[in-house]
Parts: structure tokens; C-alpha cells; sequence
């Protein structure tokens, strides 16, 4: 299983680890600052250095979701790694930082939006949640809400508790679609102080204020009940 150094930093840019698996898409590692794809967030992209200094692209990050590694997938043309290789993680940062912010949105606008969350999904640059919603809701309004407790700086913290207490406090799950991570014994809460609580394995800025400003694209009706709610910057 892969030591996955983002879910308690999600600022760590770079790591050194050491190759453990070898297939023909790319490599596992012992440990990683790489985020896998999952949660309606995108996987990681960025480069591998090797002792020799050489540099090799990495385009995507998955999870096996039976054995916990995770698979950096290299870019075309990449060399033959080897099990037992010591190299330089590195991530594409820019495009992370971009994802944390739009993930950090997403549960901010949790906050405005008082609905069940019925999907989702994060892009670089955009987001969208679809809630559980008969009547389609004020845009501006919205919009409005959502930007002043971005600029309010709420705190972010992250919080542990038991699949027990989860358990015993179902309204902290606002996602219908997806439920959280369980089974290992705990699970993850991302508090945005005072905004939004809930469990979540992604990644996210440590303030509200690092989100900048947004604004509302667009929404639209999606089935009887659905309403989609699409985040861009602005």
C-alpha cells in the first residue's frame, strides 16, 4: 500500500519514494504526494527525476482500490524503471494548487446550497455539484453568498473520527452519489471553520480566502429534481 503523504499535507509539492511495482503503464511507488483520481477530482500530473537526473512526465495518478497503490502512469516513450529504484517525485503544481481551490469551492457552496449533493466532478478551472433541488435557486444570489465566505479567510482543519461515529452522525455525509472512505477505522473530515464539515479525501487549500474570487456559470436543470450548479474563476 501506498503512503499517501497528501492526506494530512496537501501543500508537500515533492517526495522522494521508491519504485515498489513496475507494469506496462507506468509504476508504484512506497509512498507519494500524488492524489489519485477519485472523489470527482482528477488524478495528479508531473514528472519523476531518477538518480541520474533525468526527468520523466507523469499524465495521470490511479488507485487500486483492492491493494491501496497507487499508479503513477508515465508519459509515452518513457524509459524501463526498476523495482527497488530511489527517484524525486514532483508534482505539476500550478495545476494542483488550481484543483485544491476548486475542490475547497465545492464545500464552500455546500454551505450555500442547504440540499443533498447528488454528484459532482472537478476540472482545472471549473466544478460543479448537482443538489437535489425542485426549483432552480437565485444565481446572483448565490454567487454573491458564496464569494463573501471565500473572502471571509475561513480556517481549514482537518479532523478524524471512527466509522462508528460516522455512523452515528449521518448528516455529515452531504453526497448521495459517493460515500466516504470507510473501513480502515477512521475517517477523514475537512472543517472549513464555521462554513462547511464534512468527510472528504481530496485535497484543499488551507484557508477560504486562497479560492479567490468565482462565479456562477451557469445552472441547469438536470431531471425533475437535479439542479446543476457549474463554479468557474472569475
Amino acid at each position: 500500500m501506498t503512503l499517501e503523504l497528501f492526506r494530512t499535507d496537501a501543500n508537500l509539492q515533492e517526495c522522494s519514494a521508491q519504485v515498489n511495482k513496475v507494469d506496462a503503464r507506468g509504476i508504484c511507488v512506497d509512498r507519494t504526494v500524488f492524489y489519485p483520481m477519485g472523489g470527482g477530482q482528477p488524478g495528479d500530473t508531473g514528472i519523476l527525476i531518477r538518480s541520474d537526473g533525468s526527468e520523466v512526465a507523469i499524465t495521470d495518478t490511479r488507485k487500486d482500490r483492492e491493494t491501496g497503490d497507487h499508479l503513477h502512469i508515465l508519459g509515452p516513450n518513457a524509459p524501463i524503471m526498476t523495482i527497488g529504484e530511489n527517484i524525486v517525485l514532483h508534482l505539476d503544481w500550478e495545476r494542483r494548487y488550481r484543483l485544491m481551490r476548486m475542490h475547497s469551492c465545492m464545500h464552500v457552496l455546500c454551505a450555500v446550497i442547504d440540499a443533498p449533493v447528488t454528484g459532482g466532478s472537478i476540472r482545472d478551472g471549473s466544478g460543479r455539484l448537482d443538489f437535489d433541488l425542485p426549483e432552480p435557486p437565485d444565481k446572483m444570489a448565490i454567487e454573491n453568498r458564496l464569494n463573501e465566505l471565500i473572502q471571509e479567510d475561513h480556517p481549514m482543519e482537518l479532523q478524524w473520527i471512527t466509522d462508528e461515529e460516522l455512523e452515528r452522525n449521518p448528516e455529515l455525509v452531504r453526497t448521495m452519489s459517493v460515500q466516504p472512505p470507510k473501513g480502515s477505522g477512521r475517517v477523514r473530515l475537512v472543517n472549513f471553520q464555521g462554513v462547511d464539515l464534512q468527510p472528504c479525501g481530496g485535497t484543499h487549500v488551507s484557508s477560504s480566502a486562497e479560492i479567490g474570487k468565482v462565479r456562477i456559470r451557469k445552472i441547469e436543470k438536470k431531471g425533475k429534481l437535479n439542479r446543476r450548479v457549474i463554479i468557474e474563476f472569475a
